[in-house]
C-alpha cells in the first residue's frame, strides 16, 4: 500500500506536467498511445467520480446549509459565466459546429475534481470548494443539458433527456455509490482514498490520451484556435469568477475559491458527453481532452500565484507588527 501511496502522490503532484506531456505525445507520436480507446472514456470517468464521492462527508453538505449565501453565489457563477464564456468565444472566433459544440459542453459541466486541491494550494477556502463542487455536480444532470440546449440547440439537435440519463449514469451514479460505501465502511476507506487521487488523475490521462489521439491529424490542422479558445476560456473564467466574488464583498479565501472552481471544469464529462451524444461531431470531444491537460497547468500557476500573495502578505504583516512593537518600546523610553 505504501508503494500504491507513492505513486498516487507522484502522479498527483506532477499532474499538470503530466497531463501536457501525454497531450503532446498524443498529438505527435498518436500510434504510442493508440492502444486506449475512447470506449474507456465514460468507465475513467466512473472511476474519477466514484473517487469523489468516497472523499465526501456529510459535513462538506452541512456547509450548503450553514453557508447558502456563499454556496448560492458560487451556483450562479459556476452556470452562468462559464456557458455564456464559452458561446461568445464561439462566436468571435467564428467556430465550425464540432468545435463551438466541444467549447460550450465544457462551459456547461459543473467544476472539476481538482478544483479543490487547488484551492487547498492556493490558501483558499476549501470548504466553500468542496461544496460548490458537489452542489454544481448533483445539479450537472439537470443544468447541463438544458444549457447545452440553450446555447447549442440552433446549431445541433440537442436530446436533452439522454443527455440527462448519460450524466447520471457517468457523474451522479458514481459519485452516490462512493458516498454510500464511505458511510457503510467508515475509516476503513482511508487506506483506499489514499490513492485515489493518483487513480482519477491516471484514469484522466488516459481520457486525454484517446481523445488527442484518434483526433490528432485535426487538432494540428487548427491546433491554434483551438489552444487560444482554450485558454481564454479557462482563464477568463478565473478572471470573472474572482471579480465577481469580489463584486459580492467576499474576503480574499472565498474569491480564490470561486474563482478556481468557476474557472476549473469537468471537462472529462464535456469529453463523455461529446463522445456518446454527439458522435456525428467527433471533434467535439477534443476541447474538453485540451481543457483537462491545460487547466491543470494553469490551475496550478494561479496556485503558486496566490501562494506567492499569501506569503507576501504575511510577510507585511509581521513587519506592521514588529514597526509597532519598536515604536511602542521607543515611546516608553
Amino acid at each position: 500500500m505504501k508503494v500504491l501511496k507513492g505513486i498516487s502522490d507522484f502522479v498527483s503532484k506532477w499532474m499538470a506536467l503530466l497531463a501536457l506531456l501525454v497531450a503532446a505525445l498524443a498529438l505527435f507520436e498518436p500510434q504510442t498511445v493508440a492502444w486506449i480507446k475512447t470506449s474507456w472514456v465514460n468507465p475513467l470517468l466512473g472511476l474519477v467520480m466514484f473517487g469523489m464521492g468516497i472523499t465526501l462527508t456529510p459535513q462538506d453538505f452541512a456547509q450548503v446549509l450553514k453557508r447558502p449565501k456563499d454556496i448560492f453565489l458560487g451556483f450562479v457563477a459556476q452556470f452562468t459565466i462559464m456557458p455564456l464564456l464559452a458561446w461568445v468565444l464561439t462566436v468571435i472566433f467564428k467556430l465550425p459546429t464540432a468545435l463551438a459544440l466541444g467549447v460550450i459542453l465544457v462551459g456547461t459541466c459543473p467544476g472539476g475534481t481538482s478544483s479543490n486541491v487547488m484551492t487547498y494550494l492556493s490558501h483558499g477556502d476549501v470548504a466553500l470548494s468542496v461544496s460548490m463542487t458537489a452542489v454544481s455536480t448533483i445539479f450537472a444532470p439537470f443544468m447541463t443539458p438544458f444549457l447545452t440546449w440553450l446555447y447549442a440547440g440552433k446549431r445541433v439537435n440537442v436530446d436533452v433527456m439522454g443527455m440527462f440519463l448519460s450524466v447520471v449514469e457517468v457523474v451522479l451514479l458514481p459519485i452516490v455509490v462512493g458516498f454510500v460505501v464511505r458511510m457503510l465502511l467508515g475509516d476503513k476507506v482511508e487506506k483506499v482514498s489514499n490513492v485515489l487521487p493518483g487513480i482519477s488523475t491516471i484514469s484522466i490521462l488516459l481520457i486525454i490520451a484517446a481523445v488527442v489521439c484518434v483526433n490528432s491529424e485535426k487538432i494540428l490542422a487548427n491546433v491554434g484556435v483551438i489552444f487560444l479558445v482554450v485558454m481564454l476560456h479557462n482563464c477568463g473564467g478565473y478572471l470573472m469568477g474572482y471579480g465577481l466574488a469580489k463584486l459580492c464583498k467576499c474576503d480574499v479565501t472565498k474569491c480564490r475559491a470561486v474563482a478556481i472552481e468557476v474557472g476549473m471544469q469537468n471537462s472529462g464529462l464535456a469529453t463523455s458527453l461529446a463522445l456518446t451524444r454527439f458522435a456525428a461531431y467527433p471533434m467535439a470531444s477534443v476541447p474538453g481532452a485540451i481543457f483537462s491537460a491545460w487547466h491543470n497547468i494553469s490551475g496550478a500557476l494561479l496556485a503558486s500565484y496566490f501562494n506567492y500573495r499569501s506569503r507576501k502578505a504575511a510577510e507585511s504583516d509581521d513587519k506592521a507588527e514588529t514597526a509597532g512593537k519598536t515604536a511602542g518600546q521607543s515611546a516608553s523610553c
